[in-house]
Protein backbone atom coordinates (compact mmCIF):
# COMPACT_ATOMS: atom_id res chain seq x y z
CA UNK A 1 0.00 0.00 0.00
CA UNK A 2 3.10 2.67 0.61
CA UNK A 3 4.44 1.59 -2.00
CA UNK A 4 1.45 2.39 -4.47
CA UNK A 5 1.14 5.89 -2.27
CA UNK A 6 4.70 6.61 -2.93
CA UNK A 7 4.28 5.99 -7.31
CA UNK A 8 0.68 7.41 -7.07
CA UNK A 9 2.63 11.54 -6.48
CA UNK A 10 1.41 13.82 -8.56
CA UNK A 11 2.97 16.72 -10.25
CA UNK A 12 0.83 19.23 -9.08
CA UNK A 13 1.39 22.19 -8.41
CA UNK A 14 -1.28 25.51 -7.69
CA UNK A 15 -1.32 29.15 -5.39
CA UNK A 16 0.91 27.78 -2.41
CA UNK A 17 1.74 24.75 -4.06
CA UNK A 18 4.53 24.19 -6.12
CA UNK A 19 4.08 19.82 -7.32
CA UNK A 20 7.16 18.14 -8.52
CA UNK A 21 8.11 14.82 -9.49
CA UNK A 22 9.55 12.58 -6.38
CA UNK A 23 11.63 10.42 -5.53
CA UNK A 24 10.11 7.63 -3.84
CA UNK A 25 9.67 8.24 0.08
CA UNK A 26 11.40 5.87 3.04
CA UNK A 27 9.40 4.01 4.58
CA UNK A 28 8.64 4.57 8.00
CA UNK A 29 10.71 1.58 8.61
CA UNK A 30 14.09 3.04 7.12
CA UNK A 31 14.25 4.64 10.71
CA UNK A 32 13.39 2.33 13.65
CA UNK A 33 10.95 3.38 16.15
CA UNK A 34 12.77 4.67 19.60
CA UNK A 35 11.21 4.35 22.61
CA UNK A 36 9.77 7.89 22.90
CA UNK A 37 7.97 7.30 19.76
CA UNK A 38 6.33 4.22 21.08
CA UNK A 39 5.54 6.76 24.16
CA UNK A 40 4.16 9.30 22.54
CA UNK A 41 1.79 6.89 20.34
CA UNK A 42 0.48 5.46 23.17
CA UNK A 43 -0.25 8.43 24.77
CA UNK A 44 -2.18 9.10 21.67
CA UNK A 45 -4.48 6.01 21.85
CA UNK A 46 -4.81 7.27 25.12
CA UNK A 47 -6.37 10.17 24.22
CA UNK A 48 -8.46 8.63 21.52
CA UNK A 49 -9.95 5.97 23.94
CA UNK A 50 -10.73 9.21 26.09
CA UNK A 51 -12.37 10.78 24.29
CA UNK A 52 -14.41 8.26 22.84
CA UNK A 53 -15.50 7.19 25.92
CA UNK A 54 -16.25 9.81 27.75
CA UNK A 55 -16.63 13.42 25.43
CA UNK A 56 -20.32 14.96 26.26
CA UNK A 57 -21.08 13.61 22.21
CA UNK A 58 -20.29 10.97 19.78
CA UNK A 59 -17.56 12.21 17.33
CA UNK A 60 -16.34 9.29 14.62
CA UNK A 61 -13.18 7.89 14.55
CA UNK A 62 -12.51 9.01 11.18
CA UNK A 63 -13.47 12.88 12.11
CA UNK A 64 -11.15 12.53 15.38
CA UNK A 65 -8.14 10.93 13.05
CA UNK A 66 -8.41 13.25 10.36
CA UNK A 67 -8.28 16.05 12.89
CA UNK A 68 -5.61 14.64 14.45
CA UNK A 69 -3.97 14.21 11.13
CA UNK A 70 -4.54 18.42 10.03
CA UNK A 71 -3.43 19.34 13.28
CA UNK A 72 0.17 17.61 12.82
CA UNK A 73 0.62 18.74 9.18
CA UNK A 74 -0.74 22.38 9.86
CA UNK A 75 1.39 22.80 13.11
CA UNK A 76 5.06 22.25 10.91
CA UNK A 77 4.21 25.38 8.31
CA UNK A 78 1.62 27.39 6.65
CA UNK A 79 1.75 25.49 3.62
CA UNK A 80 1.21 21.68 5.04
CA UNK A 81 -1.90 20.55 5.53
CA UNK A 82 -4.51 17.76 4.72
CA UNK A 83 -6.85 17.51 2.48
CA UNK A 84 -10.04 15.38 2.25
CA UNK A 85 -11.49 13.68 -0.76
CA UNK A 86 -13.56 16.52 -1.62
CA UNK A 87 -10.98 19.16 -1.08
CA UNK A 88 -8.18 17.05 -2.68
CA UNK A 89 -10.90 16.83 -5.56
CA UNK A 90 -11.60 20.68 -5.95
CA UNK A 91 -8.08 21.50 -5.54
CA UNK A 92 -7.64 19.27 -8.97
CA UNK A 93 -10.45 21.35 -10.57
CA UNK A 94 -8.89 24.29 -9.46
CA UNK A 95 -5.56 23.77 -11.12
CA UNK A 96 -7.29 23.11 -14.34
CA UNK A 97 -8.52 26.80 -14.13
CA UNK A 98 -12.05 26.55 -12.94
CA UNK A 99 -13.31 26.01 -9.84
CA UNK A 100 -16.06 27.75 -7.37
CA UNK A 101 -15.70 30.11 -4.19
CA UNK A 102 -14.71 33.97 -4.64
CA UNK A 103 -11.70 34.22 -6.12
CA UNK A 104 -9.05 35.02 -3.79
CA UNK A 105 -5.60 33.24 -2.72
CA UNK A 106 -4.76 32.75 0.80
CA UNK A 107 -2.51 31.58 3.56
CA UNK A 108 -2.33 31.93 7.57
CA UNK A 109 -0.83 34.16 9.10
CA UNK A 110 -1.07 34.78 13.56
CA UNK A 111 -4.60 32.78 13.00
CA UNK A 112 -6.02 34.98 10.10
CA UNK A 113 -6.78 34.08 7.22
CA UNK A 114 -4.16 36.37 4.77
CA UNK A 115 -4.87 37.47 1.52
CA UNK A 116 -1.91 36.75 -1.06
CA UNK A 117 -3.51 38.66 -3.98
CA UNK A 118 -7.56 38.26 -5.16
CA UNK A 119 -7.73 36.92 -8.78
CA UNK A 120 -8.60 38.98 -11.61
CA UNK A 121 -11.81 39.36 -12.83
CA UNK A 122 -13.63 37.43 -9.69
CA UNK A 123 -16.10 38.48 -6.76
CA UNK A 124 -13.30 39.22 -4.49
CA UNK A 125 -11.42 41.51 -6.66
CA UNK A 126 -14.60 43.05 -7.79
CA UNK A 127 -15.50 43.65 -4.35
CA UNK A 128 -11.82 45.31 -3.54
CA UNK A 129 -10.15 42.75 -1.32
CA UNK A 130 -6.80 43.75 -1.51
CA UNK A 131 -2.98 41.77 -1.00
CA UNK A 132 -2.28 41.93 2.41
CA UNK A 133 -5.87 42.02 4.07
CA UNK A 134 -6.62 39.93 6.85
CA UNK A 135 -10.07 37.78 7.35
CA UNK A 136 -10.89 37.39 10.53
CA UNK A 137 -14.72 36.42 10.45
CA UNK A 138 -16.37 34.40 8.19
CA UNK A 139 -20.12 35.13 8.42
CA UNK A 140 -19.88 36.51 11.56
CA UNK A 141 -17.88 33.36 13.04
CA UNK A 142 -14.05 33.47 13.70
CA UNK A 143 -11.30 32.22 11.84
CA UNK A 144 -9.33 32.27 15.01
CA UNK A 145 -8.58 28.19 15.93
CA UNK A 146 -9.04 27.17 11.98
CA UNK A 147 -6.76 25.87 9.75
CA UNK A 148 -5.74 27.11 6.52
CA UNK A 149 -7.87 24.32 4.87
CA UNK A 150 -11.39 24.42 7.12
CA UNK A 151 -11.08 28.26 6.39
CA UNK A 152 -11.11 27.35 2.23
CA UNK A 153 -13.60 24.68 2.63
CA UNK A 154 -15.93 27.27 4.43
CA UNK A 155 -15.34 29.92 1.54
CA UNK A 156 -16.49 27.90 -0.62
CA UNK A 157 -20.26 26.67 -1.79
CA UNK A 158 -23.18 26.84 -3.58
CA UNK A 159 -22.49 29.13 -6.27
CA UNK A 160 -24.87 32.06 -6.01
CA UNK A 161 -24.79 32.34 -1.89
CA UNK A 162 -23.39 35.17 -0.21
CA UNK A 163 -20.71 35.46 2.20
CA UNK A 164 -19.82 37.74 4.84
CA UNK A 165 -16.29 38.50 5.50
CA UNK A 166 -14.88 40.77 7.86
CA UNK A 167 -11.63 42.43 6.61
CA UNK A 168 -9.10 43.91 8.58
CA UNK A 169 -6.76 46.28 6.82
CA UNK A 170 -4.02 48.97 7.83
CA UNK A 171 -5.10 52.36 8.27
CA UNK A 172 -8.51 51.63 8.63
CA UNK A 173 -10.92 50.40 11.52
CA UNK A 174 -12.43 46.57 10.44
CA UNK A 175 -15.53 46.09 7.97
CA UNK A 176 -17.53 43.72 6.46
CA UNK A 177 -17.91 42.89 2.54
CA UNK A 178 -20.77 40.63 1.32
CA UNK A 179 -18.98 38.53 -1.54
CA UNK A 180 -21.24 36.58 -3.92
CA UNK A 181 -19.94 33.26 -4.78
CA UNK A 182 -19.47 32.43 -8.04
CA UNK A 183 -17.64 29.81 -10.69
CA UNK A 184 -14.29 30.98 -11.22
CA UNK A 185 -12.70 30.82 -14.44
CA UNK A 186 -9.60 31.99 -14.52
CA UNK A 187 -8.07 33.03 -18.04
CA UNK A 188 -4.38 32.54 -16.54
CA UNK A 189 -2.55 35.01 -19.93
CA UNK A 190 -4.23 38.27 -21.09
CA UNK A 191 -2.17 40.68 -23.51
CA UNK A 192 -2.92 43.44 -25.83
CA UNK A 193 -0.53 46.28 -27.48
CA UNK A 194 0.67 49.31 -25.62
CA UNK A 195 1.43 51.60 -28.73
CA UNK A 196 4.33 49.23 -30.23
CA UNK A 197 5.22 47.42 -26.71
CA UNK A 198 3.89 43.85 -26.44
CA UNK A 199 1.61 43.35 -22.63
CA UNK A 200 1.38 40.31 -21.53
CA UNK A 201 -0.50 39.73 -17.48
CA UNK A 202 -0.52 36.63 -16.04
CA UNK A 203 -2.79 35.82 -13.40
CA UNK A 204 -1.77 32.62 -12.36
CA UNK A 205 0.16 29.74 -13.76
CA UNK A 206 -2.58 26.97 -14.50
CA UNK A 207 -1.95 24.23 -17.16
CA UNK A 208 -1.55 25.45 -21.06
CA UNK A 209 0.10 29.12 -19.60
CA UNK A 210 3.35 28.64 -21.45
CA UNK A 211 0.64 28.23 -24.67
CA UNK A 212 -1.05 31.39 -24.16
CA UNK A 213 2.11 33.23 -23.58
CA UNK A 214 3.28 32.10 -27.09
CA UNK A 215 0.05 32.63 -28.38
CA UNK A 216 0.02 36.61 -27.26
CA UNK A 217 3.87 37.31 -28.98
CA UNK A 218 2.57 35.57 -32.18
CA UNK A 219 0.01 38.06 -32.03
CA UNK A 220 2.43 40.90 -31.36
CA UNK A 221 4.52 39.87 -33.77
CA UNK A 222 1.64 39.74 -36.44
CA UNK A 223 0.77 43.40 -35.85
CA UNK A 224 4.06 45.47 -35.32
CA UNK A 225 6.82 42.90 -36.97
CA UNK A 226 10.07 44.61 -36.41
CA UNK A 227 8.20 47.79 -35.09
CA UNK A 228 8.04 45.37 -31.75
CA UNK A 229 9.87 47.55 -28.79
CA UNK A 230 9.98 45.35 -26.22
CA UNK A 231 8.02 42.95 -23.70
CA UNK A 232 6.61 44.09 -20.28
CA UNK A 233 5.17 40.29 -18.67
CA UNK A 234 3.49 41.39 -15.69
CA UNK A 235 3.32 38.97 -12.50
CA UNK A 236 1.69 41.48 -10.08
CA UNK A 237 -0.50 39.40 -7.53
CA UNK A 238 0.05 36.53 -9.35
CA UNK A 239 0.07 33.78 -6.30
CA UNK A 240 1.67 31.04 -8.05
CA UNK A 241 0.94 27.95 -9.97
CA UNK A 242 2.20 24.79 -11.66
CA UNK A 243 6.01 24.76 -11.01
CA UNK A 244 6.10 23.10 -15.08
CA UNK A 245 4.40 26.46 -16.28
CA UNK A 246 6.43 28.73 -14.25
CA UNK A 247 9.57 26.76 -15.54
CA UNK A 248 8.11 26.97 -19.17
CA UNK A 249 7.22 30.07 -19.20
CA UNK A 250 10.37 30.99 -18.37
CA UNK A 251 12.14 29.04 -20.96
CA UNK A 252 10.45 31.31 -23.33
CA UNK A 253 12.49 34.31 -22.93
CA UNK A 254 15.82 32.65 -21.70
CA UNK A 255 18.05 31.15 -24.63
CA UNK A 256 20.46 28.93 -21.98
CA UNK A 257 20.82 28.30 -18.22
CA UNK A 258 19.78 27.21 -15.56
CA UNK A 259 15.83 28.41 -14.42
CA UNK A 260 15.77 27.04 -10.85
CA UNK A 261 16.57 24.71 -8.60
CA UNK A 262 14.79 23.19 -5.38
CA UNK A 263 16.80 21.16 -2.77
CA UNK A 264 14.75 19.25 0.01
CA UNK A 265 16.16 17.09 2.95
CA UNK A 266 18.02 14.78 1.33
CA UNK A 267 20.73 16.30 -0.76
CA UNK A 268 20.13 13.63 -3.58
CA UNK A 269 16.77 14.87 -4.14
CA UNK A 270 17.88 17.81 -5.52
CA UNK A 271 16.67 18.82 -8.78
CA UNK A 272 18.00 21.49 -11.07
CA UNK A 273 15.73 22.73 -14.40
CA UNK A 274 17.19 24.21 -17.04
CA UNK A 275 16.15 26.29 -20.60
CA UNK A 276 16.11 24.40 -23.76
CA UNK A 277 15.06 26.96 -26.02
CA UNK A 278 15.99 29.57 -27.57
CA UNK A 279 14.23 32.71 -27.08
CA UNK A 280 11.72 33.52 -28.39
CA UNK A 281 11.49 36.98 -28.99
CA UNK A 282 14.77 37.33 -30.10
CA UNK A 283 16.51 39.05 -27.50
CA UNK A 284 13.75 41.80 -27.32
CA UNK A 285 13.74 44.50 -24.06
CA UNK A 286 12.14 43.21 -21.60
CA UNK A 287 10.67 44.27 -18.25
CA UNK A 288 8.93 42.33 -15.47
CA UNK A 289 6.39 43.96 -12.87
CA UNK A 290 5.83 42.28 -9.38
CA UNK A 291 4.48 43.61 -5.91
CA UNK A 292 3.78 42.00 -2.42
CA UNK A 293 1.31 39.36 -4.52
CA UNK A 294 3.26 37.79 -6.71
CA UNK A 295 4.42 34.73 -5.30
CA UNK A 296 5.96 30.87 -5.75
CA UNK A 297 5.65 30.51 -9.76
CA UNK A 298 5.81 33.95 -10.23
CA UNK A 299 9.13 34.47 -7.96
CA UNK A 300 10.72 31.52 -9.92
CA UNK A 301 9.96 33.29 -13.34
CA UNK A 302 10.83 36.45 -12.02
CA UNK A 303 13.83 35.43 -9.99
CA UNK A 304 15.81 33.42 -13.19
CA UNK A 305 15.09 36.35 -15.96
CA UNK A 306 16.18 38.59 -13.08
CA UNK A 307 19.63 36.48 -12.88
CA UNK A 308 20.33 35.84 -16.29
CA UNK A 309 20.05 39.42 -16.80
CA UNK A 310 17.17 38.84 -19.45
CA UNK A 311 14.77 41.13 -17.90
CA UNK A 312 14.72 44.22 -15.69
CA UNK A 313 12.02 43.64 -12.80
CA UNK A 314 10.36 46.79 -11.60
CA UNK A 315 7.99 47.17 -9.05
CA UNK A 316 7.99 46.04 -5.09
CA UNK A 317 9.40 42.95 -3.16
CA UNK A 318 7.81 39.99 -3.94
CA UNK A 319 5.62 37.56 -1.09
CA UNK A 320 8.52 35.60 -0.55
CA UNK A 321 7.30 32.09 -0.88
CA UNK A 322 10.08 29.81 -2.01
CA UNK A 323 9.20 26.78 -0.40
CA UNK A 324 7.64 23.35 -2.34
CA UNK A 325 4.34 21.50 -1.78
CA UNK A 326 4.27 18.16 -2.36
CA UNK A 327 0.90 16.85 -2.70
CA UNK A 328 0.76 13.24 -1.54
CA UNK A 329 -2.73 11.10 -2.66
CA UNK A 330 -3.73 8.94 0.44
CA UNK A 331 -5.79 6.59 -1.53
CA UNK A 332 -9.87 7.27 -1.25
CA UNK A 333 -8.85 9.63 1.74
CA UNK A 334 -7.63 12.49 0.27
CA UNK A 335 -4.35 13.52 0.10
CA UNK A 336 -1.67 15.38 1.82
CA UNK A 337 0.55 18.61 1.11
CA UNK A 338 3.39 18.79 2.42
CA UNK A 339 6.58 21.18 2.31
CA UNK A 340 8.97 18.79 1.01
CA UNK A 341 11.84 20.87 -0.70
CA UNK A 342 12.95 25.02 -1.13
CA UNK A 343 13.69 26.23 -4.46
CA UNK A 344 16.33 28.24 -5.51
CA UNK A 345 17.06 31.09 -8.42
CA UNK A 346 19.93 30.28 -10.83
CA UNK A 347 22.39 32.39 -8.74
CA UNK A 348 21.54 30.26 -5.60
CA UNK A 349 19.23 32.53 -3.64
CA UNK A 350 16.14 31.62 -1.62
CA UNK A 351 13.17 33.45 -1.83
CA UNK A 352 11.94 31.73 1.22
CA UNK A 353 10.84 34.67 3.12
CA UNK A 354 12.48 37.15 1.14
CA UNK A 355 10.95 37.45 -1.68
CA UNK A 356 12.58 38.85 -5.16
CA UNK A 357 13.66 42.41 -4.89
CA UNK A 358 13.21 44.48 -7.50
CA UNK A 359 15.93 46.27 -9.86
CA UNK A 360 14.26 49.72 -9.99
CA UNK A 361 11.74 49.98 -6.88
CA UNK A 362 8.57 51.58 -8.02
CA UNK A 363 5.64 51.98 -5.43
CA UNK A 364 2.05 51.86 -7.01
CA UNK A 365 0.90 55.56 -6.92
CA UNK A 366 -1.89 57.76 -7.81
CA UNK A 367 -0.97 61.08 -10.25
CA UNK A 368 -2.58 63.99 -10.73
CA UNK A 369 -2.07 67.06 -13.30
CA UNK A 370 -1.35 70.04 -12.25
CA UNK A 371 -1.99 72.78 -14.02
CA UNK A 372 1.21 75.26 -14.87
CA UNK A 373 -1.09 78.54 -14.77
CA UNK A 374 -0.10 81.73 -16.67
CA UNK A 375 3.26 82.01 -18.00
CA UNK A 376 4.89 84.40 -20.20
CA UNK A 377 6.63 82.34 -23.97
CA UNK A 378 8.57 83.95 -26.73
CA UNK A 379 5.63 83.79 -28.53
CA UNK A 380 4.05 86.27 -26.29
CA UNK A 381 6.71 89.35 -26.42
CA UNK A 382 5.90 91.88 -28.70
CA UNK A 383 7.86 91.93 -32.18
CA UNK A 384 8.88 88.23 -31.70
CA UNK A 385 10.53 86.70 -34.40
CA UNK A 386 8.65 83.90 -36.22
CA UNK A 387 10.05 80.33 -36.70
CA UNK A 388 9.37 80.53 -40.32
CA UNK A 389 7.25 77.02 -39.84
CA UNK A 390 3.98 78.51 -39.26
CA UNK A 391 2.19 81.91 -39.30
CA UNK A 392 1.55 83.84 -36.53
CA UNK A 393 -2.26 83.29 -36.59
CA UNK A 394 -1.39 78.84 -36.35
CA UNK A 395 0.92 79.68 -33.28
CA UNK A 396 -1.85 81.53 -31.58
CA UNK A 397 -4.64 78.43 -32.37
CA UNK A 398 -1.55 76.05 -30.90
CA UNK A 399 -1.39 77.74 -27.76
CA UNK A 400 -5.15 78.20 -27.38
CA UNK A 401 -5.58 74.56 -27.84
CA UNK A 402 -3.02 74.12 -25.71
CA UNK A 403 -4.34 75.93 -22.99
CA UNK A 404 -7.96 73.75 -23.47
CA UNK A 405 -8.43 71.51 -20.33
CA UNK A 406 -7.82 67.47 -21.97
CA UNK A 407 -10.59 64.98 -21.37
CA UNK A 408 -9.83 62.82 -18.75
CA UNK A 409 -9.64 59.11 -18.94
CA UNK A 410 -11.90 57.32 -16.89
CA UNK A 411 -9.51 54.51 -16.45
CA UNK A 412 -6.92 55.10 -13.57
CA UNK A 413 -3.44 55.33 -14.49
CA UNK A 414 -1.54 52.30 -13.62
CA UNK A 415 1.81 54.65 -12.61
CA UNK A 416 4.28 50.95 -12.38
CA UNK A 417 2.60 49.75 -15.76
CA UNK A 418 3.38 53.73 -17.04
CA UNK A 419 7.23 53.63 -15.83
CA UNK A 420 7.96 50.47 -17.09
CA UNK A 421 6.55 51.75 -20.78
CA UNK A 422 8.64 54.72 -20.57
CA UNK A 423 11.40 53.18 -19.79
CA UNK A 424 11.45 50.26 -22.52
CA UNK A 425 10.94 53.48 -25.00
CA UNK A 426 13.95 54.91 -23.32
CA UNK A 427 15.38 51.91 -23.96
CA UNK A 428 14.65 51.27 -27.69
CA UNK A 429 15.47 55.27 -28.69
CA UNK A 430 18.87 55.18 -27.06
CA UNK A 431 19.24 51.55 -29.26
CA UNK A 432 18.09 53.45 -32.54
CA UNK A 433 20.82 56.56 -31.84
CA UNK A 434 23.10 54.20 -31.39
CA UNK A 435 22.21 52.19 -35.10
CA UNK A 436 22.32 55.73 -37.00
CA UNK A 437 25.67 56.68 -35.48
CA UNK A 438 27.36 53.01 -36.27
CA UNK A 439 25.76 54.27 -39.76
Amino acid sequence: MKNHMFKSMAVLAFAWTVMIPGSPLRAASDTPLQSDTYEVLNLFGEVLERIRADYVEAPTDKELIEAAISGMLSSLDPHSSYMDAESYGDMQVQTRGEFGGLGIEVTMENGLVKVVSPIDDTPAFRAGLKTGDFISHLDGEAVMGLNLSDAVDQMRGKVGTDLILTIIRKGVDPFDVTITRAIIKIQSVRSHMEDDIGYIRITSFSQRTDGGVLRALEEFQAEKGDELAGIILDLRNNPGGLLDQAIAVSDIFLSKGEIVSTRGKNPADTQRFSSNTGDATNDLPMIILINGGSASASEIVAGALQDHGRAVVLGTQSFGKGSVQTIIPLGTHGAMRLTTSLYYTPSGRSIQAMGVEPDILVEQAKLENISPGFSRREADLRGALSNGNKTDAEENDSDEAAEEPAAEDDKPLDYQLQRAIDLLHGVSLFSSMGGQQNK
